[in-house]
């Protein structure tokens, strides 16, 4: 039984690896379109994170954030993929500390603005590490970017939860704040 769950748990990753790619993609086809400013992005693929984050726990969760890193260096490039890594292993550790300071009792929003501002948080100071100085002046519009696109992500993962609960993708009780 722990062999059919623990490979349920794998094969789901895999789908939600590979949810994260197209989602990432279209975001990337999206930012012209809605003229969003220089490392301004929808996170459609934080959404994918969150849900393992919540669901699967914190190894699949990491390990996504590792492959996306790695999608993004391969289809990108190396700043890419170096950046993608930075910004989500960032917010990942934001998740974890605060899922652990609040005893799992938060909210969807307070997670996912607080994820959204610490991978914002982190691309700006790998890019410190990238480019040098002058990088920080844009911390401002990232933390403000982060808290709008981090609501929106909250939106759309309560959104989507009822139809995950229908297809049977979640089986425990999530925070409703």
């Amino acid at each position: 039984m722990k062999k059919r769950i623990e490979a349920h748990k794998t094969a789901l990753t895999g789908m939600l690896f590979a949810l994260a790619c197209v989602l990432s993609v279209a975001e990337s086809v999206l930012t012209a379109p809605l003229m969003l400013p220089p490392g301004i992005k929808l996170g459609l693929a934080n959404i994918v994170v969150m849900y393992a984050f919540l669901l699967l726990g914190k190894g699949p969760a990491f390990l996504l954030v590792v492959l996306k890193a790695a999608f993004s260096l391969l289809t990108r490039g190396v700043t890419a993929g170096f950046l993608s890594f930075c910004g989500g292993a960032a917010s990942f550790l934001i998740l974890l500390l605060l899922h652990w300071l609040c005893r799992q009792k938060e909210s969807f929003w307070f997670l996912s603005v607080s994820g959204a501002i610490g991978h914002n948080l982190g691309q700006i100071i790998a890019a410190s590490v990238l480019l040098g100085t002058g990088v920080y002046g844009y911390a401002p519009v990232l933390v403000l970017s982060g808290a709008v696109v981090g609501t929106l992500t909250s939106v759309l993962l309560k959104a989507l939860l009822p139809a995950l609960k229908k297809l049977g993708l979640i089986k425990k009780d999530l925070p409703e704040k």
